[in-house]
């Protein structure tokens, strides 16, 4: 987590939302991952990333809208997350823990 977001995921504006989100979830579907629905979501993520600058904003940072609950393979394959695209450029295909293949990177 950068230093500059620390005190939004504490907050109780974020759990709440976080929560919310997840229970409504669970009550769609189950709670499965918005991307792959197989895998259950695993991390709430922002479909805008949040940045310094719009972090404050409730349009962006707390708007269920912007919200998706993701399994934890599908969120590490967003923008700007775990995997190194430029890295993995030449990959074709990754696989879930079952061995499945998981959609195409974006």
């Amino acid at each position: 987590m950068k230093k500059w977001a620390e005190k939004f995921y504490n907050s109780d504006k974020w759990r709440t939302a976080r929560l919310l989100y997840i229970n409504n979830r669970i009550l769609t579907d189950g709670g499965l991952c918005e991307i792959c629905h197989i895998v259950p979501g695993y991390i709430v993520h922002h479909i805008k990333a949040l940045t310094a600058t719009n972090i404050n904003d409730p349009e962006i940072a707390l708007n269920p809208q912007n919200l998706q609950y993701l399994c934890k393979a599908c969120h590490d394959r967003q923008e700007g997350h775990w995997l190194d695209r430029t890295f993995h450029k030449n990959v074709k295909c990754l696989f879930d823990c079952d061995g499945e293949p998981l959609p195409p990177m974006r």
